[in-house]
């Protein structure tokens, strides 16, 4: 447990582009001079083309070498993706569907392997719904029209937060009902587009890049505490 690192998550969304130094300091954590990265894409269904887009802007923001994992698909070798995961020096998690993503790794039961790769101390940055995954649970709606059939699911509880991931322009909606639904007293974090939160072994969080909200299920209603900012 000392071989803890600290987890980062970025948003993604309009601003993604913005990020050459911030993933530069990140892949620097791992104190290789080319490390590599093991790219985890079951969110977005392990698709190619998004492949390709995401890798490119990791390699031309740090000096690097990626390897794909794939994990879907009934054909799927999941002895090769365990080493390529195990023999990478950071774990990318890619964006997509976070429901869709958890189902991949849940089915081919890899949740606790995943945590334990965390805790033997390999760095794990992730974007979008990657980063969702990485908290401790989401929500979703059995009908999209009808918010009494939301219902909570849990992630890969790598970092104890809930966070979602550039949604400022529909005021964080699907955080803000993932809260209500949750205990009370619990703080949601929304990472605003091309901004990094930080989530550190001793439980300290930190704007790593730019701005992140947050909000706390207080009684019956939400508060909005002050902001996270990047100083």
């Amino acid at each position: 447990m000392n071989d803890l690192r600290p987890v980062y998550l970025l948003a993604g969304g309009r601003d993604s582009r913005t990020y050459g130094d911030v993933v530069r300091a990140i892949v620097g954590q791992t104190g290789k001079k080319k490390p590599t990265i093991a790219y985890v894409g079951v969110a977005s269904g392990e698709n190619y083309g998004f492949y390709l887009m995401i890798s490119s802007m990791i390699k031309n923001a740090a000096s690097c070498a990626i390897k794909r994992v794939v994990i879907a698909g009934k054909n799927a070798d999941i002895n090769k993706a365990k080493q390529i995961l195990e023999s990478a020096d950071a774990i990318f998690m890619s964006g997509g569907d976070v429901e869709a993503g958890m189902r991949v790794l849940t089915e081919k039961g890899l949740v606790q392997y995943f945590i334990n790769l965390h805790q033997g101390g390999k760095v794990i940055f992730s974007a979008s719904a990657g980063s969702i995954m990485l908290g401790r649970q989401w929500v979703r709606w059995e009908n999209p029209d009808d918010d009494a059939t939301a219902e909570l699911f849990p992630c890969l509880g790598i970092v104890p937060i809930i966070c979602d991931t550039h949604a400022e322009d529909d005021d964080w909606e699907e955080l803000r009902t993932e809260l209500m639904l949750d205990k009370e007293g619990t703080t949601g974090y929304g990472i605003t587009s091309g901004s990094c939160l930080a989530v550190f072994p001793e439980g300290r969080l930190e704007a790593f890049h730019g701005i992140v909200v947050r909000f706390r299920h207080e009684g019956n209603r939400l508060v909005r505490l002050p902001e996270l900012t990047h100083t």
